[in-house]
This record gives structure tokens, sequence and C-alpha cells, in this order.
């Protein structure tokens, strides 16, 4: 987004890293988090497959859960009978969750949540799915422990989209890439030896919209995750920036087909564009919400967030802190807002959240350039893409800032987009 103001159609590109296995690195805080103990499940896998461990990252990530590291474990339990509360209570522990896995032609998983101190069975469930499945589960289990604690529907078992550089300058590859919410199980959706930008979801998570330059201008176009795509704008000047309508039918998206750039909104499978904002100077980035579209605009001499109808008309301003705000994400209740929050020079990532209170700006990111923040679809968890070094690299952090972990996406990252919730065939 800085770079758009600057210069409307600079590209950026980084240095080339080797390729590896998505991998979460831990490096934040965990205060005033529920101390919960992740037992190893019987019969589960070991490294991807090892469905605790999963779980147990999952709940750290959140920044809601401290879980007990494995080696410091008093007993190792896989039923409720082998389980003794007495010695969980007595190493700080408030919640023990415990699994029996069975495996073959497929997968089924068994776990039982318990409450130490009221000595209570919280949660006792079977999971099954295909061989293949174990990550899955564990996902799903980790959505089933926060949502049981904390009331709110769990966003680990979701996904995420965002474009890996490999290479630099005219040399380099671009890839749209989606991957699990924690990184695993990455496939690329789409090559090209030109810029791809600003992937977004449809609200099912069956579609993507994307910015390619594969045919020397910007195009905005839609590709189905299980396969085809779709050009749905490809006019003289700029095409950037989509976001889709709550319903999925249509795009709101950034041209400048009539001169300056300007919002407009057209059909999600394409058709005829119908012009949103009418103003002098930039306006770009809409993030649309059942409230409305909000997008970036520099109208007011700096850039900030505004407001207006999906119809169009006079916009509000949103945002009044800071010297810089831009990139405009949700939640999927619209009550947690991320945006790019600039400061004397520093770009960092900052949140208001509105779920408890009349809301205030929390600073959620420490680098001097953090840009482009997607916000889990339950509002608890804002993933960007920072600036270290040479390259980009991609972070998830709690939204009251404190937890922060780093992705291993295998390379130079950036753009990311957090998926809707999935939802069980």
């Amino acid at each position: 987004m800085r770079i758009f103001f600057a210069l409307c159609l600079s590209i950026l590109s980084g240095a080339a890293f080797a390729q590896s296995s998505p991998q979460v690195d831990v490096i934040g805080g965990r205060d005033a988090a529920q101390p919960i103990a992740v037992v190893p499940f019987a019969g589960s896998g070991s490294g991807e497959s090892d469905i605790a461990a999963v779980i147990r990252a999952d709940l750290q990530r959140s920044g809601q859960f401290k879980a007990m590291p494995e080696s410091a474990m008093p007993e190792k339990p896989s039923t409720a009978s082998e389980l003794h509360l007495p010695v969980w209570q007595a190493a700080g522990q408030g919640l023990v969750l415990i699994g029996r896995v069975t495996a073959g032609a497929s997968t089924r998983v068994e776990y039982e949540l318990f409450d130490v101190a009221h000595k209570q069975r919280l949660l006792g469930f079977a999971k099954s799915g295909p061989a293949s499945a174990a990550r899955d589960i564990a996902h799903q289990i980790a959505d089933d422990v926060y949502q049981k604690m904390l009331n709110v529907r769990g966003a680990f078992w979701t996904r995420m989209a965002y474009v890996r550089v490999e290479g630099v300058g005219k040399h380099a590859t671009y890839r749209l890439v989606v991957a699990d919410a924690d990184g695993h199980n990455a496939r690329v959706l789409e090559s090209a030896n030109a810029p791809i930008m600003s992937p977004t979801w449809s609200p099912d998570g069956k579609r993507i919209a994307y910015v390619s330059f594969a045919n020397g201008n910007s195009t905005v176009k839609v590709r189905g995750l299980a396969g085809g795509d779709v050009t749905v704008a490809s006019f003289h000047g700029l095409n950037a920036s989509p976001s889709f309508s709550p319903d999925g039918a249509r795009l709101a998206i950034t041209l400048s087909r009539d001169g300056n750039p300007e919002i407009y909104t057209l059909p999600s499978s394409g058709g005829a564009p119908t012009r949103i904002t009418h103003q002098l100077g930039i306006d770009t980035s809409p993030a649309w919400t059942s409230a409305g579209i909000y997008f970036t605009s520099d109208r007011g001499g700096r850039p900030q967030i505004y407001k207006t109808s999906a119809s169009g008309g006079s916009a509000g301003r949103v945002t009044f802190q800071g010297d810089y705000n831009a990139d405009a994400a949700f939640s999927l209740d619209g009550k947690v807002m991320a945006v790019t929050q600039g400061n004397g020079g520093n770009y960092r990532i900052a949140v208001f959240d509105t779920r408890s209170g009349p809301g205030q700006w929390t600073t959620v990111s420490p680098g001097s350039l953090d840009e482009s923040p997607s916000v889990a679809p339950n509002g608890s968890m804002v993933m960007y893409d920072a600036h270290e070094g040479s390259h980009n690299v991609i972070h998830v952090v709690s939204a009251d800032g404190r937890v922060r972990e780093r992705i291993d996406t295998g390379g130079n990252a950036q753009d990311p987009a957090w998926s809707p919730y999935r939802n069980i065939q």
C-alpha cells in the first residue's frame, strides 16, 4: 500500500530462499493465558501427523492458552481411567486434553477435555476422516476446545492464501499458494514470471480473486480451488485490490479507467463495472462487509480509511489515529478491524477491537515495514507480512498483540489472506 501511493504500480521482489516444509517459529510471550496440558494421543503418528502437537500449537497461537511442554508432563494418560487430576493440579494445569487414535484405511480420533479444579469432563467426542486427515482432525479438535472455553468459534481449521516470490527482478517467479492456516499442506494454484498480488477469498472459501500482471497490464482474476479461472477486470489502466461482497456475487475493485483510481463493483464472474466513489485523489483497497465498503483514500491529504454504502454515495472517514491508515481488513462479524498504521516513518499493524466495548487501538506488530493485514474469521488473530532484511515473511499475531509467530512459507512471502470458516461436509 505504501508503494501503491508512492508509485502506483511499483512491484517489490526479494531474495530467493530454499523451500522447506511450512513451520511455525514461536517468537512471542503468553502471559495471562489459560494453562492446558495436551497429552500425546495414544496411537498418533509423529512429526507432522502428531495430533497433540498440532492442537498444542494451535491453542498457543491464539494467545488464549499456554500449553504445557510434553517433557514437563507428570503422566501421559490416554483414557479417563488412567488420568489422575490431582497431579495435574499440582503441576499448575487448569485443563487436560487426552485422546486415542485408531489408524487404518481411515483415521478415528477420540478425545476428552477435563477441568482439573472442578474434576469435570467438559468434552468427549470422536472424529473420523481419511487416513491423510490427521492434521485436519487436530485443527477441528483445537476449534472445539477454543469454543468450549471461550464461547467463540475456533478458526484453526481454516486456510491461508499468499504470494511466494522466488528469485529477483526480471528473473523472479511469483506463485499463488494456498495452505492450512498454520502454513502446512501448501500447494501452488498458479505460477507466473510476472507479479501476482492481493489474493482474497470468496465467502464460501471456494474461490480466490487476485491481481495478475501475466499479460503486461494489471488484471483481476478469480480462480476456483478446484480449478479454472476467469478474468473479471482487464480495463485500460489500473485493475487492482479485489474484495468479494458478503454473498460472493460481486467484487469491489480499484479501477483507473476514468482517470484517477476509484472504487467500482462488478459481478464476480465478470461484467460491466459500477462506479462507487467520485473523488479526486486515490481510492483503493476496498473491504466489502455487511456494513458497507471500507476503502483507503488520500482525499484528506494522507491515506486514511473511509466507508461508503455498497451502492455508493457519500463516504465518511473512519480512522483518525495515526498519520497513515490503509489496508483495512475485518473479522466475519465486522467487530475487529486491522489496518496498516503509519507514524513517524514506521508502518505497523494496528487492531481496533469492539467485541467487548467501544473499542480501542492496539499496535500488534513491532516492525518498521509491516503491512497487508488479514483477520481470522473469529477476530482472534491477524496475519500480515513484514519486511525483514531483503525479504518478506508472514506473521500471525493474536488480536491483543500478546503472541506473535512466524509462518515458514518456504521463502519470500507476502500478501497473506485468511480464509473463511470451513465446514465439515
